[in-house]
């Protein structure tokens, strides 16, 4: 039997425990980049003509993405404990540099004679920001969106060692059970889901763009 004809095989005798999981990760997708996004962009938008306080954000944000992840992981064990939210505020923490810097650089890139502009047309400060600025920068702020779903999609993989679900859970049971039959084939279950989801909410995202993004912001 070749190795894809097992790998069907394999799933097939296993569609609940692969849509169980699969939704596992999808929620973490979900659930990490919706809280990220407004926790990001909420200091963004505070911080864009404040210099300190924007690159002290950004620092901090930085800081995040350079422990390394099953560090960040294990941390919050004796807090919170094993299963979700460990898994959740280490994703969350990884998720929040590239939508804060994307908004930081969305919101700077506004053109200053546009926001000038809609001055004189008496336009008060938050109807510049959610009328001109957020429009306007909105295209690079969800592309930061699309690159933090990215990163949880493949970082989701190590909630499994906090027993928090999710496709990586297949990884690990592969690897733990190397050389025995059907390992390769839990491996292989994990990788791909995780690379075909990570293509569906890539695909999903770019549908998002074109239709929040006015033809006259895309052009």
């Amino acid at each position: 039997m070749s190795g894809i004809e097992s790998w069907f095989e394999y799933l097939s005798k296993r569609w609940d425990l692969v849509a169980s999981t699969l939704l596992e990760t999808l929620g973490y997708v979900v659930s990490v980049t919706v809280a990220a996004a407004i926790v990001a962009i909420t200091v963004g938008v505070l911080t864009r003509n404040r210099a300190f306080p924007r690159e002290l954000s950004l620092a901090i944000a930085s800081v995040f993405l350079t422990i390394p992840s099953l560090a960040l992981f294990t941390i919050f064990i004796p807090v919170v404990g094993l299963g979700f939210w460990p898994s959740f505020i280490a994703l969350f923490l990884y998720a929040l540099l590239p939508i804060l810097r994307n908004t930081v650089t969305g919101l700077q890139g506004v053109d200053s004679s546009i926001v000038e502009s809609a001055k004189g047309m008496g336009m008060t400060r938050l109807q510049i920001l959610f009328k001109v600025e957020l429009p306007l920068a909105w295209p690079v702020i969800l592309a930061g969106i699309r690159v933090s779903a990215m990163l949880t999609v493949g970082i989701s993989a190590i909630a499994t060692l906090v027993a928090g679900g999710g496709l990586g859970d297949f990884i690990k049971s592969g690897l733990a059970r190397l050389p025995l039959p059907n390992s390769l084939e839990a491996i292989w279950t994990g990788v791909i889901l995780s690379l075909l989801l990570a293509l569906a909410i890539d695909s999903s995202m770019r549908g998002l763009g074109r239709l929040t993004t006015s033809a006259g912001v895309r052009s």
